[in-house]
């Protein structure tokens, strides 16, 4: 059913796109322009499509990861694909000591991206539950969606700086319309689902929980510079909750997450006494 929405969202869009695009036409020219502009739209739409993931890809810099560099990661995503029932992901890396993980891709396919600094800051139980979660959003056919939204408002927001001395006033624009289209397609919700079909697959939610956890804390001791339109890619969000990154913050409160991951264990207090 989710992955349906998120499909019927992504046809609404590129129907508003055009729509709008016809209208200028419309204005501008009559019938005519408004056929050039609809079908400009159709290809604008084509091309975000199949070269979105790439464009993210070079947003933040990340580069193929060879299965050498890394074979217990690898092994650790075929198992979890597997169990997911989803096509096995591309593995990129972020040459960053800052640890953050997040997807891109188009159908069902999917680049999975991690930085060096989480390869480095989580253990193996917390690296699963990571990918398990990202996996989790393949399945859902989020990551297409969350995608092509993160394409457009960052396009909206780099349209902004061509503006030279109207950049302030452009991006004063630009990134309203940018952040609403962010928000109107993507729900907080989508975490939670994610978060609790990665537990599933890793028959434990406290891989995940514990991951959440450290890259929360990480946020708090480190700032991250990026383009703030990809914060819904990310797995927690990294950027400071504030200006003009706060306009796309749409993964809900960390410790919220947290809780709902551990009542998925309700022994889990007595098991730690235990132990």
């Amino acid at each position: 059913m989710a992955a349906a929405v998120n499909v019927l969202k992504i046809w609404l869009l590129l129907a508003g796109f055009c729509a709008l695009l016809g209208g200028v036409g419309w204005v501008l020219g009559g019938y005519r322009l408004l056929s050039i502009f609809v079908f400009c739209g159709l290809l604008a739409g084509a091309a975000t499509y199949w070269y979105a993931d790439r464009m993210i890809l070079g947003l933040v810099g990340a580069r193929p990861l060879a299965q050498a560099e890394a074979p217990a990661l690898t092994s650790a995503v075929e198992r979890l694909a597997a169990r997911a029932r989803v096509p096995l992901p591309r593995l990129h890396l972020i040459p960053d000591g800052y640890p953050r993980a997040l997807s891109a891709g188009r159908g069902r396919g999917q680049t999975i991206v991690l930085s060096t600094g989480l390869l480095g800051a989580l253990p193996p139980a917390e690296l699963e539950g990571v990918l398990a979660h990202e996996l989790a959003h393949a399945a859902r056919r989020d990551v297409l969606l969350q995608t092509i939204a993160v394409v457009f408002a960052a396009t909206l927001l780099e349209l902004s700086r061509v503006g030279g001395w109207f950049q302030r006033a452009l991006l004063f624009v630009f990134g309203p319309v940018a952040s609403a289209v962010v928000h109107g397609l993507l729900s907080p919700r989508r975490e939670f689902a994610a978060d609790r079909q990665a537990a599933e697959l890793c028959d434990s939610p406290h891989g995940l929980a514990d991951a959440l956890a450290r890259l929360e804390q990480a946020g708090e001791l480190v700032s991250f510079v990026g383009n703030p339109a990809t914060e819904p890619l990310h797995i927690v969000n990294p950027f400071e909750e504030r200006s003009l990154a706060g306009l796309f913050l749409t993964h809900p409160p960390v410790h919220e997450r947290i809780r709902r991951l551990r009542e998925l264990d309700p022994e889990w207090p007595e098991s730690l006494r235990a132990a």
